[in-house]
């Protein structure tokens, strides 16, 4: 696919790199090459991310989570982009595009990534975590780009094979990995954390990575907000009905000993 070049107006006073250069409506917004949908487990892992991912200090309209949405980095070549497996943004300008995104554009955005995560698989490791050897005919692979050219500064790895959490955070010029997390990790700017979750999620138990808040509580899914909301109503149904039997108890009572209760 031939991406197309906006034409350059000049003038005396340049314009902007997010009015010259391509937006997510010139650029590729499927995966060149590529062929094949993710597996059911990166669509509902990548869902569990979503419906946890709720910062208490931001606003919802602040907030921008994708799965397998491309991200275009380099203004110097409009064809190289990463999909990561999921990804969030906090902090979004109030002009951010209320469109539904084909891609994130880098340039157009002007905000970045805070955390990215990718689930492993044997055909990406290497890619994933930097292993594979640079040739300099090919792209940068995903760990160099999330750490040299995004700059984001949570990087998360897991792997559904051996259940292996690995965080990375940007330490200096270089991912430094986080040791002895066990299975969890705080993540201070959004006052959230992450963690493997032992659980069931749309009917399948199994290790997960889900969000969770200060207290070190799982944030609710929206299912499980659901049936919160339900059971706190019930709840008070139930607490209304046990005091109106209460002031039924005590009428007649009252009555037994004479008294009107209309007149006390």
């Amino acid at each position: 696919m031939a991406i197309r070049q906006k034409k350059i107006s000049y003038s005396e006073e340049p314009l902007p790199p997010s009015q010259v250069l391509p937006t997510m409506y010139d650029l590729p917004d499927e995966e060149v090459g590529q062929s094949g949908m993710p597996d059911i487990f990166h669509v509902w892992q990548a869902r569990l991310l979503d419906e946890t991912f709720i910062p208490p200090t931001y606003e919802s309209t602040k907030i921008f989570t994708a799965s397998d949405l491309n991200i275009y980095y380099d203004v110097r070549d409009f064809t190289q982009y990463k999909c990561p497996d999921w990804f969030a943004v906090v902090g979004l300008p109030k002009e951010s595009s209320s469109d539904m995104r084909l891609s994130y554009v880098i340039w157009q955005e002007g905000t970045y990534p805070l955390v990215v995560v990718e689930l492993l698989s044997p055909g990406t490791e290497k890619d994933d975590l930097g292993k594979r050897l640079r040739d300099v005919t090919k792209p940068p692979t995903k760990w160099e780009v999330y750490e040299q050219y995004l700059r984001i500064p949570y990087y998360v790895v897991f792997s559904r094979y051996t259940n292996d959490l690995r965080i990375f955070t940007l330490g200096g010029a270089r991912y430094e990995e986080v040791k002895e997390h066990g299975g969890r990790f705080w993540m201070e700017s959004i006052g959230l954390g992450l963690g493997v979750w032992q659980g069931r999620y749309l009917n399948h138990d199994r290790l997960w990575l889900r969000w969770y808040d200060e207290k070190g509580n799982w944030i609710p899914t929206a299912e499980e907000r659901v049936a919160q909301l339900a059971q706190h109503a019930e709840t008070e149904s139930e607490a209304r009905k046990n005091a109106q039997f209460r002031a039924a108890q005590l009428e007649a009572k009252l009555r037994e000993l004479g008294i009107d209760p209309d007149q006390v």
